[in-house]
């Protein structure tokens, strides 16, 4: 019988007998303020932060809320299978973790906290570019832990080469392509706090520790820190990137390749005719363009153009179990957490992200079943409605 993340909240009851109760709240979406209180407003301004007022992340959050779950009756659930196959990998449920870069601004474990929470409780992790730690030890921490790769495509054809070729010798099975940051959104909360981690030479790891990135400089990293930090910037984004860009990917990438960041049905099937393996509808947790469509609200229209050619994944506002069921309704065939995690690091390290992916799988392991489903795949359109009012 496949385990059920849902007696999660057995052990949790069970524990109160000695007079135990969990260490961070079970509602995930109080995480974030309880981070606001323990961390400085630098840090937690770049992770909660959005692009321009905030708009687009509400819209993210009010686009999932607007679906509503319509629950079915007298359907068997007894034994329920959250498992499921995505980029040709077996997974536990239909989790990953989002690439979230450095992570160090949240807890001195960063990464390898997350990566070894995620490889704990069986789900990927997705490694940033932008992380505090190099990738070769973040896969040493995860072990046999399912992981995936995000690519800042750099300007440097050789440093971008490089990242791949140590991704791939580092067990990092499948190329998560952010399209969506070929520069950096308008972010009143860090411009207000004029913190940018990356001028500090954090979130730098994978670079400062590259070969090629190094023969690009005239002296050491440890040497003239900043004259690396300005290459770092130099080459970060490419604003100038083209579909056709995608072909040199492809011949240096021999796994699955996904885009990140795909809201329109015609830059998916873009993504098709270009033979990558899977699109995200993503619009980066709202960070990016102020006033975009919500991502929940892209998911369907991409879904129907794509999701008979292509694996489609859904990020941007997911903070609870019932999100989740959501996300597949619509059509997504996994989702990515993002800042949930981030909080969960931050207020408690590794226990802490592993909390907040049991709290998430318990809670959609019950939703589904009180749904009246047994696996993610019976989940459809027809199992929601759109509120209005």
């Amino acid at each position: 019988m496949a385990k059920h993340w849902a007696d999660f909240q057995y052990e949790i009851y069970l524990n109160g007998m000695t007079g135990a109760v969990p260490r961070l709240p079970t509602d995930l979406t109080r995480l974030e303020e309880l981070t606001e209180r323990r961390l400085g407003p630098g840090p937690v301004g770049y992770v909660a932060g959005s692009a321009g007022d905030g708009s687009t992340a509400r819209a993210n959050r009010e686009a999932l809320a607007r679906r509503r779950i319509v629950p079915r009756m007298l359907r068997d659930v007894h034994d329920r299978d959250l498992s499921v196959e995505v980029l040709g990998r077996p997974l536990p449920a239909p989790l990953a973790l989002a690439p979230i870069g450095v992570l160090s601004i949240m807890h001195p474990d960063a990464e390898c906290a997350a990566a070894r929470a995620a490889a704990a409780q069986g789900v990927p992790y997705i490694l940033s570019s932008a992380s505090s730690t190099p990738m070769e030890q973040v896969a040493e921490a995860m072990g046999d832990g399912e992981r995936w790769f995000q690519l800042y495509w750099a300007k440097d054809r050789e440093v971008t080469r490089s990242f791949l070729d140590r991704a791939k010798a580092a067990g990092f099975t499948a190329l998560f392509v952010t399209l969506d940051t070929p520069l950096l959104a308008w972010r009143p909360r860090d411009l207000d706090q004029a913190y940018l981690p990356f001028l500090h030479g954090v979130g730098t790891a994978n670079y400062f520790s590259d070969p090629a990135f190094r023969a690009g400089l005239a002296k050491p990293v440890h040497e003239d820190r900043n004259a690396a930090v300005m290459h770092f910037v130099s080459m970060f984004a490419d604003p100038g990137k083209t579909w056709p860009d995608l072909a040199f990917l492809r011949e240096n990438w021999d796994g699955p390749i996904v885009l990140k960041g795909i809201l329109h049905p015609d830059d998916a099937r873009h993504a098709a005719d270009a033979g990558m393996d899977g699109v995200v509808v993503s619009n980066h947790g709202g960070r990016q363009v102020a006033g975009s469509v919500a991502a929940a609200d892209a998911l369907p229209r991409v879904a129907a153009a794509v999701g008979d050619r292509l694996t489609v994944l859904f990020d941007s506002g997911v903070r609870t179990g019932d999100d989740v069921f959501k996300a597949l309704a619509l059509g997504a065939r996994a989702v990515l957490v993002g800042r949930p995690y981030a909080y969960g690091l931050a207020l408690d390290g590794q226990a802490g992200v592993e909390h907040v992916v049991r709290c998430l799988l318990a809670e959609f392991d019950l939703t589904l079943a009180l749904s009246g489903h047994a696996r993610p795949a019976s989940v459809g359109p027809d199992d929601l409605i759109e509120d209005n009012a």
